[in-house]
């Protein structure tokens, strides 16, 4: 029987990783080991019986919507369903009106959208939690997922080393601020004009990040190798452009070879065999791409539960 009351003291949300102290992360890494055990034995673990979560894509989903979707149903709870064709979002409404009115008929929101800022803007006038379902700029929910399938297979993820092979963007920038909040080191390789962005980046020490313009010297010792398609949604204009400039950062066996002995491979999906990963590494034994896909559905719900409980027990 879970011990669930609301969640009192100020407003929480999760717009970008860092958002959560590290006690909290490591409470919903916990929370998400005992969810997930419980889904895998069938049991019912409905603590947030008769709530309800808007959805609001300005982006096209896949895992994002069934993984929240499910996961809020197997919390008990229920969930609306939106998108720029079927709201006032695609009509111009000010997003800051929508917050307003939606956050009045829900118990919580996630939105994967474009810019932080319009993510930001909504949560300044929500009355209720708001969950970043990916921006331009972060996807924590992903990352989140990724640490707890880590934790899984080759346990704490502190003094590790995890190498992003890619360019920088939301990925890389969210791994960013879990390295610097879970003390591991961040290892990045990005073709020449693709780099981190030295201004948001604040200069962190080369314990927490090292960059490196050769992938294999990224991938050398390193316990996860992970990395995102050459092309983010919205940059399709560039898809020509990028293939020639990432021709050399196909994750390959060459740079799992160099990586630690048990190191393991992720990848957000969807992946893109034979460019950014080759198909003997992502179908291959050290890839963990499955266990990860399905980690968001266990992490979002022990989030979801978080934000709207606290900390709870049972």
């Amino acid at each position: 029987m879970s011990h669930a009351t609301p969640q009192t003291g100020p407003l929480r949300h999760f717009l970008q990783f860092r958002d959560l102290t590290t006690d909290e992360i490591n409470y919903i890494f916990a929370r998400a080991k005992l969810i997930k055990d419980k889904f895998k034995r069938y049991e019912k673990h409905h603590t947030l019986h008769d709530r309800n979560l808007a959805m609001v894509f300005e982006k096209a989903s896949t895992r994002t919507r069934v993984s929240f979707e499910a996961g809020m149903y197997q919390l008990g709870g229920s969930v609306i369903h939106l998108t720029t064709g079927d709201s006032q979002l695609g009509r111009s409404e000010p997003i800051e009106d929508t917050a307003r009115v939606i956050s009045r008929m829900v118990d919580l929101v996630m939105i994967r959208t474009f810019e932080q800022t319009r993510l930001e803007r909504f949560a300044a006038h929500s009355r209720v939690p708001v969950i970043n379902g990916l921006t331009n700029e972060f996807h924590p929910c992903q990352i989140l997922a990724d640490i707890f399938t880590f934790i899984e297979h080759l346990g704490p993820i502190q003094d590790k080393t995890v190498a992003w092979i890619g360019d920088a963007n939301n990925m890389s920038y969210t791994w960013l601020q879990a390295a610097e909040m879970l003390g591991f080191q961040l290892h990045v390789s990005a073709p020449k004009g693709y780099e981190l962005d030295s201004q948001r980046i604040d200069n962190p020490p080369a314990s927490v990040l090292k960059q490196f313009p050769d992938p294999l010297e990224a991938c050398r010792g390193a316990h996860l190798v992970t990395t995102d398609v050459w092309t983010s949604m919205g940059y399709e204009t560039e898809n020509d452009q990028r293939r020639r400039a990432f021709a050399d950062w196909c994750v390959d066996g060459e740079m799992m070879a160099v990586a630690d002995p048990s190191a393991i491979f992720m990848h957000c999906l969807p992946a893109h065999r034979g460019e950014e990963v080759t198909g003997e590494v992502i179908d291959g034994p050290q890839s963990v791409v499955w266990d990860e896909a399905e980690n968001r559905l266990h992490v979002q719900k022990a989030l979801m539960e978080f934000l709207l409980l606290g900390q709870i027990e049972g």
